[in-house]
């Protein structure tokens, strides 16, 4: 990595990232926990697969509305 100018990226966050672009790009639950080796789905998607910021804009709006913003 530093070789060529990268950061350094943790295994465990590549794990992470690749996990979420399955998961972002259609691929089931069930086929992204056997793909991390787990046999509960809820855990794959607590620990690994993270909303991209896109998800949470329906959120942020909703919230504006509520709170007078939008």
């Amino acid at each position: 990595m530093d070789a060529n100018g990268l950061r350094r990226v943790r295994l465990y966050d590549a794990r992470a990232s690749c996990l979420t672009y399955f998961a972002d790009n259609g691929v089931p639950d069930h086929l992204l926990a056997r793909w991390a080796g787990h046999t509960n789905v809820k855990t794959t998607k607590k620990w690994h697969v993270k909303p991209d910021v896109a998800d949470l804009l329906p959120a942020a709006e909703a919230w504006g509305g509520l709170a007078g913003g939008v």
